[in-house]
């Protein structure tokens, strides 16, 4: 479940209790001897496979009907072009035409920059400050016959663009590229799926060399400081580190307030990065003063069943909600819910995941979107009981053709969750 909480300042955390002090010393210069980085031969997505990635998206587009889609900056933008901007009010957009090499219009004094992660053959228009930009994507449409028919309009671009577009183009029908974004990304390659585990991997790897370093006293940020400063040693990129101990974890994404590391207290973990611009999602859940009391293995033993009927109801060409539906039953069996009701699971069994933390679809009730090979996917069916704690086991998963197989492999008990 991809969430990056607020940091409170450690120097201010540290006039709480010298204990914390010791703590948030050891969160800022922990020792990492121990780790190395174990990307160095992860392979990064090369011109074949984006070559690749535009035939797909034209022959989608033929399919649906469909001249061109326009793409803002983001993880599409980077999926298919390898561009690598932020959005701010200067447009800068990919068209992506039925046929033939895309289009990068851009504003005149960012070409230089725009151009150096630039990934695939493309023309590049610009445009100058007292232009419309849109008129330059407009132009480039005119100038290859598709003005008259349907552009798609990836489901994150604003509505300055698409509006702005419709005017200029007149009478334009504007579509959702759906059909051909989706279509291409919901499918992972080998190349994909490769970095995904490698990312996966990373995480792994950190939670190991955390749990045995997490003291009394400490706080959540400090925990997600270590998390993450392992993360970066190990070859990742951190994105998230949420750490959630006692009532907090009962909260799936946290509490303003600060608990910290108590015996017999839950900790909650969700943490993540990417290595190549893939994503990683792993969370744990553990006691990691003290044993555990009978509610809390009782809770813990009852989602990692969860865990595995979402994985065992991920068959080829399922409804992605049938997934969801089983962990459900099954909870409302065990005295949980109904529904996303509480206590019990108060979100989604699980979400796509790839490029982006959450990508579509997602695993849950009325999704009809059939599962097929290549589809990726977190599975985190958490038990949230209010006031009380929450428990939360999360893996991801890729669908095969001979069914699901893990990125990472779920823990079996609450005492050994790493």
């Amino acid at each position: 479940m991809a969430f990056t909480p607020s940091r409170r300042s450690l120097l201010a955390a540290a006039t709480l209790l010298p204990l914390a002090s010791a703590a948030i010393l050891r969160a800022a210069e922990p020792d990492l001897s121990a780790l190395r980085d174990i990307t160095g031969d992860a392979v990064p997505i090369g011109p074949a496979e984006r070559a690749d990635r535009l035939a797909r998206a034209q022959s989608l587009m033929k399919a649906a009907g469909i001249g061109a889609i326009l793409v803002e900056p983001g993880s599409s933008l980077i999926y298919f072009t390898g561009v690598r901007w932020g959005r701010s009010e200067r447009l800068t957009a990919a068209v992506i035409p039925v046929e033939g090499q895309p289009c990068i219009v851009t504003p005149f004094f960012e070409e230089p920059s725009v151009r150096q992660t630039l990934a695939v053959p493309a023309e590049v228009r610009v445009w100058q400050e007292d232009e419309d930009p849109l008129r330059t994507v407009a132009g480039f449409l005119r100038d290859r016959q598709l003005a008259g028919r349907p552009v798609g309009i990836e489901e994150s671009v604003r509505y300055f663009v698409s509006d702005g577009l419709a005017r200029a183009l007149g009478h334009a029908r504007l579509v959702s590229a759906n059909p051909v974004v989706r279509g291409c990304r919901m499918i992972k390659t080998p190349a994909e799926i490769a970095l995904m585990q490698r990312a996966t991997d990373v995480t792994i790897a950190a939670y190991r060399w955390l749990h045995p370093r997490v003291e009394p006293g400490m706080t959540g940020g400090e925990i997600a400081a270590l998390m993450n400063a392992a993360t970066r040693k190990l070859g990742g990129d951190p994105e998230f580190a949420l750490a959630l101990i006692g009532p907090a974890a009962a909260l799936p994404h946290g509490s303003r307030e600060v608990h910290r590391v108590t015996p017999g207290e839950i900790l909650l973990m969700d943490c993540g990065c990417t290595v190549q611009g893939y994503q990683s999602d792993v969370s744990r859940t553990w006691v990691p003063q003290g044993r555990a009391s009978k509610a809390q293995r009782d809770v813990w033993d009852l989602v990692a069943r969860g865990q595995q009927t979402a994985l065992a109801a991920a068959r080829l060409g399922a409804p992605a909600g049938s997934v969801d539906d089983a962990v459900r039953a099954l909870y409302q069996r065990a005295g949980y819910g109904p529904g996303y009701r509480l206590p019990g699971l108060s979100h989604r069994t699980g979400h796509g995941i790839g490029m982006d933390g959450h990508e579509p679809v997602n695993l849950v009730h009325g999704e009809t979107t059939p599962l097929a090979a290549g589809m990726c996917f977190s599975d985190e069916p958490g038990l949230y009981l209010p006031g009380r704690f929450g428990v939360r086991l999360e893996d991801c998963f890729h669908m095969t053709g001979e069914g699901p197989r893990w990125f990472s492999t779920p823990p079996t008990s609450i005492d050994a969750p790493v």
